[in-house]
């Protein structure tokens, strides 16, 4: 990727989650990038859920968190459910801000 973020993948033991580690800062500049890449994580995959850890990302924009919105939004038309789980404190608060939580499965 161009900027900082950065995606890990690991399958699971239940053989119907993929889990996706987010990293670093997203933002504009790697928004697209992460948005595609794990759209077509989940749209190529047999996985049934994809679970995104965002506890290490330090920083998120408004266009980073459309871009994750778009993810759930292209996941779910291939039957796929997204989460994000673990969320660091500055996606938890853009998340709280925009009142996403129930779309990403967060209480």
């Amino acid at each position: 990727m161009s900027g900082s973020a950065l995606i890990m993948y690991a399958t699971s033991n239940d053989g119907i989650t993929l889990r996706a580690a987010l990293s670093g800062e997203l933002d504009l500049a790697d928004a697209d990038e992460v948005r595609d890449n794990l759209a077509a994580a989940a749209s190529a995959s047999t996985y049934r859920f994809l679970q995104i850890d965002v506890s290490d990302v330090t920083l998120i924009d408004s266009y980073a968190l459309g871009a994750l919105v778009s993810v759930r939004n292209s996941a779910a038309a291939a039957g796929v459910t997204v989460t994000l789980v673990n969320p660091s404190p500055p996606v938890l608060k853009a998340i709280q801000v925009t009142g996403l939580a129930e779309v990403f499965g967060l209480p």
